[in-house]
């Protein structure tokens, strides 16, 4: 399922049903890294060393992003986009729906990760989530760090943003080694209601990064990534 392909030197993995092969390898007590590989990522990885290794290292890199798909797509790869958040929904909804089953959110600002952990109680009332926001001071890391080796979530999402929370979970996945990890981004503040996902016929058109721009106009210098990611892939091939 998880063949890869080479984008930028950065490994992609190539499939329809991340979710089943995430979850076989947990219940095998293997842990997991997700990265959800965009251009922004990749022009990065391409010129970060540091977070070309911690790509490099993941167990499972999927094409989040619309350049990565048109990318595979142009080298004969009928490869569809898996949004991480939509890779991460699923997750909760299969692991929030077993008893005993725990998921930790860690990031966002104060109570945004609270809030998104009730509103999918709303959606699963026997889920089980504990969740920190990520300006924690240094005793109340090292409090949130004690709990989750103490209480071994089956999943953990982080959203740090790209890419402090990739290397956050490189640094502390010994915590919970059987954990499957994901770095979600934005995803507390759509699922807290605090911003919305672009509408669907943006999303089946590649063009969801036109809403969060729409949204967030102080990212348009970030968003210059995507046509430099395509022409460093013509001159890298």
């Amino acid at each position: 399922m998880v063949e890869k392909f080479s984008v930028l030197n950065l490994p992609v993995h190539l499939g329809d049903n991340y979710a089943d092969w995430l979850l076989e390898r947990s219940h095998q007590g293997l842990g997991s890294h997700v990265v959800t590989l965009n251009a922004e990522m990749a022009m990065l990885g391409d010129d970060n060393p540091e977070v070309a290794e911690v790509i490099r290292a993941a167990e499972l890199v999927i094409p989040d992003g619309a350049g990565i798909v048109i990318y595979l797509k142009l080298r004969g790869l009928d490869q569809q986009r898996c949004p991480g958040i939509e890779l991460a929904e699923k997750l909760i909804e299969i692991i929030g729906d077993k008893e005993g089953e725990l998921i930790a959110f860690y990031g966002g600002k104060p109570g945004v990760t609270e809030e998104a952990a009730l509103a999918w109680q709303e959606k699963i009332p026997q889920i089980n989530i504990i969740n920190a926001h990520g300006y924690l001071s240094p005793p109340e890391l090292e409090i949130w760090q004690e709990t989750l080796q103490a209480q071994r979530p089956r999943l953990i999402l982080v959203g740090l943003g790209v890419p402090r929370q990739e290397f956050w979970i490189r640094d502390h996945r010994h915590l919970c080694p059987q954990a499957i990890w994901i770095g979600v981004g934005g995803s507390f503040d759509i699922w807290s209601g605090t911003k919305e996902r672009a509408p669907r016929w943006l999303r089946e058109n590649h063009l969801e990064w036109s809403y969060r721009l729409y949204q967030e106009p102080w990212r348009w210098k970030r968003m210059l990534a995507l046509p430099k990611f395509f022409w460093r892939s013509l001159l890298k091939g």
